[in-house]
């Protein structure tokens, strides 16, 4: 009978036949392993190796984005001057003052609306409705009126709580120490892009 072999490698090779030392890998397998070897793990998670890895593409490339251009510099729409990444960056942060004022009169608004309720609440409380029932039906009127009471304090503390731990931050955190540690930072960062541009510079040439 005659013997069949079903292997993906090929005896025409005369590697093949050779005698493999123990734990060495066949040329086939070698080369099967060496196509897939494209990619490296690095603290779980996995990056394509050089030359492997489609060229990075820009999330915003109409935009002057800082998620694109926090290091790298961009020119300016007349292509004369460039501007740094990290002023994109920071020109996005200031930005962020408006939305701040914003959500801090959202904040604000939801404040008065808890005090009215609380408020109407307290005022309904004190309805003298039922006041000269007996039995079961007045301790059900007190019980509901009281109800009504707890209630209204209830969102009273709310309102209270949202004015001096939500409001009162978003209004006091672009204060003078925002502006100080801003400018002591600056200098900081500036001494790093320097640094970061000169060791560019030594890379390129």
């Amino acid at each position: 009978m005659e013997a069949s072999f079903d292997t993906e490698e090929s005896f025409d090779d005369p590697s093949c036949l050779a005698p493999q030392p123990p734990g060495s890998v066949s040329p086939a397998k070698r080369q099967i392993k060496e196509v897939k070897e494209t990619k490296t793990t690095i603290n779980c998670v996995t990056f394509p190796l050089p030359g492997e890895g489609p060229e990075q593409q820009l999330l915003k490339p109409n935009d002057w984005s800082y998620c694109d251009y926090f290091w790298a510099d961009k020119k300016d729409p007349q292509g004369t001057a460039h501007v740094a990444g990290f002023e994109v960056l920071l020109q996005k942060q200031l930005k962020g003052k408006q939305m701040q004022k914003e959500m801090a009169e959202f904040i604000h608004e939801r404040i008065k609306i808890e005090e009215e309720y609380a408020k109407n609440l307290s005022k309904l409380s004190l309805s003298p409705l039922a006041a000269q029932e007996e039995g079961t039906l007045g301790e059900a009127w007190t019980q509901l009126k009281k109800s009504l009471h707890d209630e209204a304090e209830v969102h009273l503390k709310f309102s209270n709580k949202l004015h001096s731990e939500v409001e009162k931050p978003l209004l006091s955190f672009r204060g003078d120490n925002f502006k100080k540690d801003l400018k002591k930072y600056d200098h900081h960062i500036a001494d790093l892009r320097k640094q970061l541009a000169s060791r560019f510079a030594s890379v390129e040439k």
